[in-house]
This record gives C-alpha cells, sequence and structure tokens, in this order.
C-alpha cells in the first residue's frame, strides 16, 4: 500500500514531529502567501490565482513524493515560463488568459503523470546541468527586468522582443510615479534590513505588512470612471472607439460562433449530412481565425491606451469631464493636478488609475472545483511549452530534493517525485491553479525550521485555506510594486554566473551550453522554451562532436609493467604487434573514425601481423560499430593481420554473439585482458618463426627474451 499511497510511512504520528511540522508549516505559509501572490502577477494571472494555486497542490505532491521537506506550489521560473507560453494567445489578466493558464496546469500535470507512471524520469537528463545554469541566470534576470515597470509605476508594452519593451520602460524614467516608486524601495529596505540583522524574522510578511498598512492609510490607490467621449486627443480617442467596435464584433462573432458550433453538434448526433459537415467546419474554422485576429488587434489597442498619460479636468455643474494628454491641458483650464491611465476599456466605459496599482479585491472563499476550458486547438498551441514546463520543473523540484536529502540522509525517488509532481499539478488545474513546482527558498525554509515529514506542507496548505476563507480583504491595499520587490528579492539567488565560469573550467563545450543557453533565453525572450531548447540542441550537439574523436592511444610496455600510450612516455613500439587502446563506446557517430585510426595504425606498421584493439573503455557498441568491426577483420585478415580483442565488456560480447560477429573475429582471438592477449600472440609469433629477440616493448618485464 505504501507504494500507492506514500504518505502512508508517515503515520504513526507522533506527537514531537507533528508538533515540528506543525511549527515549520507555519513558518513557510508566511512565506508563501505573499510569494504565491506575486508570482501569479509574474504568470500574468491575478494575484489571488496564486493563493489557488498554493493551497491544493502542495498537499497533494507532498503526499504522493517522495521527499519530506519539498514545498511545492507557485515558482518564478515556473511562472515565468507559463506567462511567456500565454503571452502570445491572450491578453494578460483576461478570462481567456486564465483559462489557458488552467488548461496548461493540466497538461504539464499530465506529462508528468505520464514520465512518472512510464519511469521515464531520466528524460530530464536531456536538459543537461550547464543548460540549467544559463536558462536559470538568463530567466532570472528577464524576471528581475519584467518588474521594473510595476516598480517605477508606469507601463510596459507587450511584444516579440522582450528587450524592446525594458527599453520601453526606461524611456519612461522621467514619468516615475514616485510614491509607487517609495512604495517598492522602502519593502526593499525592509526585507534586506531583516534578512541581515533579524534572519529568523519573516521579511517577506513584514514587508507586505507594512506598506499594506501603509497604502491603506496614505490613500495610495486612486481609481476613477469615465467614458471615451471625456478624451479630447482626437487620435487617441479614435483608437479607443476603434478598441470598443473590435470588443464589439468580437462578442457578435463568439455569439455566431457558438450558434455554428451548436448546429455541427446536432449533425454530428444525427450521423447524417456529411457535406453540410464539412462545410459547417470550414466555416467555424474561418470564424475562428476572424476571431483570433479581432483578439489580436484589441490586445494591441489595449496596450497602446495604457500607454498614454493624461490629466483630468474635472467636471462642473455645466461640462462633464476632460481628460487631455499630459501637458496638453489648453489654458484656463485647470487640471486635478493627478497623472491618469487607462486602466481597462469596456462597453465604452474607462477605469482609469490616478495612484498606485494596488491587488485590489480578492474574492474570498474556495476557488471553484471544475475541469478547465478543454479545446483541441489550444491543446496543440501549448504542448510544446506544457512539455518544456514539465521538464524544468520537475528538474527545479528534484534538484531541490536532492539537495535536502544530501543533509537528511533521504532516499529521493525520481519517478515517485514525477508523480508527486504531476497530481499536483492535475489536481491544481480542477481548482483553479496554474503550474507549480518544488520551490527552493521554501524548501529551505522548511527544512531550516525542523520539517520531518510532508505535514508541514499540509499544515501550510491550511493555513493558505484560513487565508482564502477570512483574511482576504486585508490583501486589498497591498502595493504591486511591493509585489515586483518580492519577486526580485526572491530571483535575486539564482543569478549565479560563477556557475557558468565554473562549467567553462570543468569542460569548455559545458562551458559553451550554458553561454549560448544564457544569450539564446535572453534573445529570444518573452519566448523562453526557445532558449531552453536551442541550449538543449548544442549540448547534445556537442556531446556528439566530443565522442566522434574519442581518446585513442598507442601502446607500450611502460618500466612499471603496466601498458602506457607511446606519445606520452616517449616509448618504442612493437614491430611484429600494434597495441592499441579506444577510450569511447563505438556507435555511429565515431565509427569511421575508429576505422581510419586502425587503418593508419597498420599503414605505419607495415611488418605488424596482429592488432590488438584493448577494448575496457568500450561500453556500448551498436549496429554501425559491428559492422565497421566486421569491415576491419575481413580487410585485415585478407592482409595477413588478426585482429584481437582483450578487456570487452558483457554487453559488447552478448550483442557479437548475436550478431555472429564473436564467431567471425574467433574465440581464441578474444581474451579477458591485455596481458594474456599479448602471451598468446607472441607465443603464435614463436610458432610461426617470427623473430622477436629485439622486440620487447610490449613484452612483460618478467618473461626472458625469446
Amino acid at each position: 500500500m505504501k507504494n500507492f499511497f506514500p504518505f502512508l510511512k508517515w503515520f504513526p504520528l507522533q506527537g514531537e514531529t507533528l508538533k515540528a511540522d506543525l511549527m515549520a508549516g507555519i513558518t513557510v505559509a508566511l512565506v508563501l502567501i505573499p510569494q504565491s501572490m506575486a508570482y501569479a502577477q509574474l504568470a500574468g494571472l491575478p494575484a489571488y490565482y496564486g493563493l489557488y494555486a498554493a493551497f491544493l497542490p502542495g498537499i497533494i505532491a507532498a503526499l504522493w513524493g517522495s521527499s519530506a521537506q519539498l514545498a511545492t506550489g507557485p515558482v518564478a521560473v515556473v511562472s515565468l515560463l507559463t506567462a511567456s507560453a500565454l503571452a502570445p494567445l491572450a491578453a494578460s489578466g483576461s478570462e481567456q488568459f486564465i483559462a489557458l493558464a488552467i488548461l496548461l496546469a493540466m497538461l504539464v500535470g499530465l506529462l508528468q503523470l505520464a514520465l512518472g507512471l512510464l519511469k521515464l524520469g531520466v528524460l530530464v537528463n536531456f536538459l543537461s546541468h550547464p543548460v540549467i545554469i544559463g536558462f536559470t541566470n538568463a530567466a532570472a534576470i528577464i524576471i528581475g527586468l519584467s518588474q521594473l515597470n510595476k516598480l517605477f509605476g508606469v507601463s510596459m508594452g507587450r511584444s516579440e522582443h522582450f528587450i524592446q519593451d525594458i527599453w520601453g520602460v526606461l524611456l519612461q524614467i522621467g514619468e516615475t510615479h514616485f510614491p509607487t516608486l517609495l512604495m517598492g524601495t522602502t519593502a526593499f529596505a525592509i526585507m534586506i534590513a531583516l534578512k541581515k540583522w533579524a534572519p529568523r524574522l519573516p521579511n517577506v510578511l513584514i514587508a507586505v505588512a507594512l506598506t499594506t498598512l501603509a497604502s491603506w492609510g496614505t490613500g495610495f490607490e486612486r481609481n476613477a470612471t469615465g467614458n471615451i467621449e471625456h478624451i479630447m486627443d482626437a487620435e487617441v480617442k479614435a483608437l479607443a472607439a476603434e478598441h470598443q467596435r473590435t470588443e464589439m464584433q468580437i462578442a457578435e462573432l463568439k455569439g455566431r460562433l457558438d450558434a455554428r458550433s451548436k448546429e455541427l453538434k446536432q449533425y454530428q448526433q444525427a450521423a447524417s449530412g456529411d457535406q453540410s459537415a464539412a462545410a459547417l467546419k470550414y466555416k467555424i474554422e474561418l470564424l475562428q481565425l476572424e476571431l483570433a485576429n479581432l483578439r489580436n488587434e484589441n490586445r494591441n489597442s489595449s496596450r497602446a491606451l495604457r500607454k498614454f498619460i493624461f490629466e483630468q479636468v474635472p467636471a462642473n455643474g455645466a461640462e462633464p469631464a476632460k481628460l487631455y494628454l499630459l501637458g496638453h491641458v489648453p489654458p484656463g483650464e485647470h487640471s486635478d493636478g493627478r497623472r491618469w491611465r487607462i486602466g481597462k476599456l469596456h462597453n465604452g466605459e474607462l477605469k482609469l488609475i490616478g495612484g498606485g496599482e494596488v491587488v485590489g479585491n480578492v474574492p474570498s472563499g474556495l476557488p471553484g472545483f471544475s475541469l478547465p476550458d478543454i479545446s483541441w486547438d489550444a491543446v496543440a498551441a501549448l504542448f510544446s511549452s506544457a512539455l518544456i514546463i514539465s521538464m524544468v520543473g520537475f528538474m527545479e523540484a528534484i534538484s531541490v530534493a536532492k539537495a535536502m536529502a544530501a543533509k537528511t540522509r533521504q532516499r529521493i525517488e525520481p519517478n515517485q517525485e514525477l508523480l508527486g509532481q504531476g497530481l499536483s499539478n492535475l489536481v491544481g488545474s480542477l481548482s483553479q491553479s496554474f503550474p507549480v513546482s518544488g520551490s527552493f527558498s521554501r524548501s529551505a525554509v522548511n527544512l531550516n525550521a525542523g520539517a520531518a515529514s510532508g505535514m508541514s506542507s499540509v499544515f501550510a496548505s491550511i493555513i493558505v485555506l484560513l487565508t482564502l476563507l477570512f483574511l482576504t480583504p486585508l490583501l486589498y491595499h497591498l502595493p504591486q510594486a511591493v509585489l515586483a520587490a518580492v519577486i526580485m528579492m526572491a530571483v535575486s539567488g539564482l543569478i549565479n554566473f560563477k556557475a557558468i565560469k565554473h562549467a567553462w573550467h570543468v569542460h569548455r563545450h559545458d562551458g559553451v551550453a550554458a553561454i549560448v543557453t544564457f544569450a539564446a533565453t535572453l534573445a529570444f525572450a518573452p519566448h523562453l522554451d526557445n532558449g531552453i531548447l536551442v541550449g538543449a540542441g548544442v549540448a547534445i550537439v556537442l556531446y556528439l562532436y566530443r565522442t566522434m574523436k574519442p581518446r585513442v592511444a598507442i601502446l607500450a610496455r611502460h618500466s612499471d609493467g603496466t601498458l602506457r600510450d607511446v606519445k606520452v612516455h616517449n616509448l618504442p613500439t612493437s614491430e611484429h604487434v600494434i597495441a592499441m587502446r579506444y577510450d569511447g563506446q563505438l556507435y555511429f557517430a565515431n565509427v569511421s573514425y575508429f576505422e581510419d585510426t586502425v587503418l593508419e595504425a597498420v599503414a605505419n606498421s607495415p611488418q605488424a601481423r596482429y592488432l590488438l584493439v584493448v577494448g575496457n573503455g568500450i561500453n556500448q557498441l551498436d549496429a554501425s560499430g559491428e559492422e565497421v568491426i566486421r569491415h576491419l577483420v575481413q580487410r585485415l585478415r585478407g592482409n595477413g593481420v588478426t585482429i584481437v580483442f582483450s578487456g570487452l565488456k558483457k554487453q559488447v560480447l552478448d550483442l557479437m554473439r548475436q550478431t555472429g560477429l564473436f564467431d567471425l573475429i574467433a574465440e581464441d582471438n578474444i581474451f579477458a585482458n591485455e596481458d594474456m592477449a599479448l602471451d598468446e600472440i607472441f607465443k603464435r609469433l614463436g610458432a610461426e618463426g617470427v623473430s622477436i629477440e629485439h622486440d620487447r616493448s610490449l613484452l612483460r618485464e618478467a618473461r626472458p627474451p625469446a
């Protein structure tokens, strides 16, 4: 039963262990609540969706995972990958965006669950450590920069080029909303100071609590409403009117699409009218294409409208309020002294933002439990991103779990952890969660707080539940700039250029893979999946290149009696016998190199009668390698040279027997080690009448001259 329900290992619960888990759970929850809201914002979702992602997924991962201290929930890198996957498909924070995020969590869960059930956790090895290092450093920089606009209180466009978007933010530095900047820097100061002088205190929670109180006390948020007619600039008014018309067209198209879809279902249920059904499908596809184009137009116009800054002339008895572009208030008119932006435009009404941005209303109560809206078009669009998030998320979780297991001496089962992560995402998608993974920072807090079992994660999730039920009104005035500061503080620890430098020193190919992944991730942002795919591809290509030319050494007897490389030790070679050590597997990428090396060695020793291949380093043989050995044996035998093998591994010998190569080489030409092979070779040479009196380079020192 424990194989199917790993959490049964926690029982029977001990009072002391339960107390330790309760204290650890409370400690983790104090970090989890503000962090989860910040990461939801990073993923492009309303902040309270972070609480949904922190509720059930943490419990499920603890129940079915193998790590006692791994804290699962929203994390920075996975949240950023979620945002980058969904940004081309829907506007951030929109209903469609939220629905796609929940569907993405389901796909990630299904993929991780399938990999775990099939025991394919080894697939994550395709993402090598240098690739993860490069990606993590780049992602941390992207995450930090993506929060700059919230810290300065300016708008940020969303385009196909992240660097261009950041440049747009920097151009607006002169328009900084100083109360917003003050809130962000205050949060930074509190977290840094507490981390340095009072590390045991929950610095994130204290920063959030104090700045939220300040936001409430000072009236940090300023909102107002208006309509398109209040905009005085003709071009901006035309853009807003066009946005409104497009919104109406979208609503009309959705109605037509729903009607056509119902009509198609009726045809399919009746199982008749094949031609009519085909024609209807074609019309539906055209409507879907038109709808996608209109949504894209609306998304772009909405982003454009958010960039404009207005001054408002308040309404008086005779005239309504007027919105002028900043610096364009005509003489004789007097603005209210504030700067206003268009937060939202719907049904002709403007939601105007004139102060700092706050989290706003957080719905109290549990999230709704339902299946995500499943569309095959959406599944096809999200599948590649889901695969990347599945692997990166699991890589992050298993790395954290292994790091803690090294301290606690627990056993981590990667496939069981995959099941736990998969189930957490799958169940999370049923409760409106976006993709989650194991968190390094919260897991470290969990371990240091004394967590002894997964019950600590259960307690942390219960505290999140209590927050959802009773404490959500307290979160209304939490400034967005503070959440930005929380994110930037959290990811600062992910930036580690020393790791890239270390990878370079270990092997230059590893360093190249890390650097290429880092550069590609930055260049392709916001499409981070492209960066990691490029890095993984480069790592694999460099590995193949590295194994295309493994080390080959011509051997001779050293003074200590061992066989050594003649070039390294400047040893004389044998006239009649070539001894060669091949340090690598024989497979399709390097068989031609092996063949060329053998033929070159034979050409350089025209008197040689035997070629000994010391095969201790040959761990694998594929069809290409088997074919080349077969040709070499036949070709050299025709030229009077016999190939002899020593030290071949069992798996290589088994393959040779299966293919008949073993019989072609002949059993008396295959030896357990090189000394046995050389003894037999020199016996044969002596029997053949070949004088080896002056050929002692391969003879054992203990053996008298023939």
